[in-house]
């Protein structure tokens, strides 16, 4: 799963541990859910979103959010 948690963590300054801590998670948890290695569960993305104020939909699903745009985008 391509996803933006890295990009979203760092332009809000928490680390991987502060934000393991929250989710009471390892640290190694949110490294594998940012490189795609693992996923969260649904739980998980909610508090992520409650966390960081954005859609959990913008943070994991940048795939599908980029076909949309596309078709948005599209020449009549």
């Amino acid at each position: 799963m391509n996803n933006k948690l890295s990009e979203v963590r760092m332009n809000q300054e928490v680390s991987q541990k502060q934000l393991a801590t929250l989710l009471n998670v390892s640290q190694k948890t949110i490294s594998s859910w940012e490189i795609g290695r693992t996923n969260p569960k649904p739980a998980q993305m909610q508090h992520l979103e409650d966390i960081f104020d954005i859609p959990k939909e913008e943070i994991f699903f940048t795939a599908f959010n980029y076909k949309n745009e596309l078709n948005d985008k599209e020449v009549v």
